[in-house]
């Protein structure tokens, strides 16, 4: 079965879903979207008020934001896949519960992962790097790159995190130019690069 067929399965799933209270309280789930080969996928947190009224990722403010940030290095989202931890809106844009993130990224998120299968992992805010780097501080380690089960990943904050506070701009900026590199690094890694263990709690981050 092709990618497109599974990314396409999963997508009507999750519309369907009802494996956590999120379900209860959403306008529209919101699996993601972008090509079924893309290179880099970007992994956000979970539905905004924007997403949840149009079933698509990133299509508010901190969407436009990451936009901009993909033009800067010449892609366009269209080249790209983005996806969330959740798939739907947790009420009130409070944070997901460890049950719902476990709920939606064993059943969804893993399976789009395997099916794409990116040279890249950009996770957007903690909590999609925590998944990762569960004792890491995103302020130390955003912007750089780790090899996890042989791909590379790397966090960043989150465009909103911008657009709150308008400080963590430039840094965000500043990561995003070092993402052409981190895409040339993945062509180029060896398997001997990857952790023996694939713990990613032990950090050697480039």
């Amino acid at each position: 079965m092709g990618a497109e067929t599974i990314l396409g399965e999963i997508a009507e799933q999750v519309r369907a879903c009802q494996l956590c209270r999120l379900s209860q309280s959403r306008t529209m789930a919101v699996p993601g979207e972008g090509p079924d080969q893309a290179e880099i996928i970007f992994i956000g947190e979970g539905p905004g008020f924007h997403e949840d009224h149009q079933g698509r990722p990133f299509v508010g403010a901190a969407g436009k934001f990451l936009e901009e940030l993909l033009t800067s290095i010449g892609l366009d989202r269209s080249q790209v896949y983005i996806t969330n931890l959740v798939k739907c809106r947790p009420p009130g844009n409070r944070d997901p519960r460890d049950d719902e993130l476990e709920a939606c990224t064993s059943t969804y998120l893993d399976r789009q992962i395997e099916a794409i299968n990116p040279k890249v992992i950009v996770t957007l805010g903690r909590f999609s790097m925590a998944r990762y780097f569960p004792n890491a501080r995103i302020s130390s380690v955003h912007g750089r790159a780790q090899p996890v089960n042989g791909r590379l990943v790397v966090p960043m904050y989150h465009p909103a995190a911008a657009l709150h506070q308008p400080a963590l701009r430039s840094a965000i900026e500043a990561d995003f130019q070092r993402l052409p590199d981190w895409i040339q690094k993945s062509a180029e890694m060896a398997p001997s690069e990857e952790p023996a263990a694939d713990n990613p709690q032990q950090l050697s981050l480039f």
